[in-house]
């Protein structure tokens, strides 16, 4: 589906990826962890052509990725980015409507099936009754799935989301991350996620890219990825691994410094 092949990003001459490689299969979840400074954002944007890279290539189904136009790529794949940052007097309905754009005619007027799209985006993330709502009227949290509505309007088959639950209190952030893993089962939809929260990708995530520095420290399933020895050589600090007493996933914890 998505392949990243030997990319290297650099900003005013230092790099911020150093030949990084990783592929996503279809209907995959991927989650990007490292820690601040290690790259995630910049693989991010990489691979949804926001930046290009100084050296490798970034492919879709086979195709290069910077070689496609704007609308094909559009359709390939919908990002949501870190920021919340959207008209408070629009109304869900039209924020959500900005994902038909590479779909739309030249007079951008939306069609019976557009607003099907649109409707549908909307009862997936449990908003249809917010739809005339205004988003200056909303949480932290409502705005969050705004913004996957908006790229599931999209209707592309690859999802990049860049820290969708920073700011979230814990029970939206559960319940963002339950409807990630929900359009990924439902919808066949691949996901590449970035995350802070090393429990929460245990849970979540198919295989984990572990940053360092710009560069791919790990890669493969959350237990083969997120080691005490790959997250203490990443994040520098002492590590200890808990199983989960349901699911015995990996649970990370930083231990107290010994008085």
């Amino acid at each position: 589906m998505l392949s990243i092949e030997k990319v290297s990003v650099s900003y005013n001459g230092i790099l911020a990826l150093d030949n990084v490689s990783l592929d996503l299969a279809r209907g995959e979840i991927l989650a990007l962890v490292g820690p601040n400074g290690s790259g995630k954002t910049s693989l991010i944007n990489v691979a949804s052509g926001v930046i290009k890279p100084v050296s490798g290539n970034i492919r879709i189904d086979g195709q290069d990725l910077l070689a496609l136009p704007g609308r094909v790529r559009a359709r390939s794949m919908a990002v949501v980015p870190q920021a919340r940052l959207m008209p408070p007097s629009f109304s869900v309905w039209h924020a959500v409507l900005l994902g038909r754009t590479p779909y739309l005619g030249w007079l951008g007027k939306p069609t019976t099936q557009d607003m099907d799209i649109i409707e549908n985006a909307l009862e997936s993330v449990d908003l249809g009754v917010y739809s005339s709502r205004l988003i200056g009227q909303l949480s932290g949290g409502e705005k969050q799935r705004v913004l996957l509505a908006r790229a599931l309007a999209q209707d592309a088959p690859l999802l990049l989301l860049d820290e969708p639950t920073a700011h979230l209190d814990i029970r939206y952030q559960h319940e963002y991350l339950e409807l990630v893993k929900d359009l990924a089962a439902g919808k066949g939809l691949t996901i590449l996620i970035t995350l802070h929260d090393l429990n929460q990708v245990s849970l979540l995530a198919d295989r984990v890219a572990l940053l360092s520095n710009g560069k791919l420290l790990a890669l493969g399933k959350p237990e083969e990825t997120m080691t005490r020895k790959n997250l203490e050589e990443a994040y520098q600090v002492p590590i200890e691994i808990i199983p989960h007493p349901s699911t015995g996933a990996n649970l990370i914890h930083i231990p107290p410094r010994p008085d």
